[in-house]
């Protein structure tokens, strides 16, 4: 399958390193999740302005592995708003380290709900 690169900047860029892998050099899935979730944050937090957190995660699939050694990127964007909800599409692209092309490896849905300081859903601006 070949998809096209987004065209916006990278909410993160990391290297995998061997702590992140398994015995065969293959990235552990979770850490994948959990690169896109803090990309997903990042992106939630901004647009509401304060504390945003994690409600549900749709449809995440696998397309590729990612080695140790790859650069991966998560690209972030906000598809969606609610009264005080955000879905956003996130994918993640890695880039072998002496290679200039990026591979989509994983992509999925996040809702993020804006909260307030007691936890409680607070409106956000779209």
């Amino acid at each position: 399958m070949t998809f096209k690169q987004p065209s916006h900047e990278a909410a993160i860029r990391v290297t995998a390193m061997p702590a992140d892998a398994n015995a065969y050099g293959d990235i552990f899935g979770g850490w994948l999740f959990s690169l896109m979730d803090s990309g997903a944050a990042l992106t939630a937090a901004r647009k509401a302005k304060g504390r945003a957190v994690t409600i549900a995660i749709d449809g995440m699939q696998f397309h590729e592995p990612v080695k140790v050694g790859d650069e991966v990127s998560v690209y972030c964007e906000i598809e969606r708003f609610g009264r005080s909800s955000m879905l956003i599409d996130v994918e993640a692209w890695r880039r072998q380290r002496h290679n200039e092309e990026a591979v989509k490896v994983t992509e999925a849905k996040f809702t993020f709900v804006a909260i307030d300081d007691d936890g409680n859903p607070r409106p956000v601006e779209n």
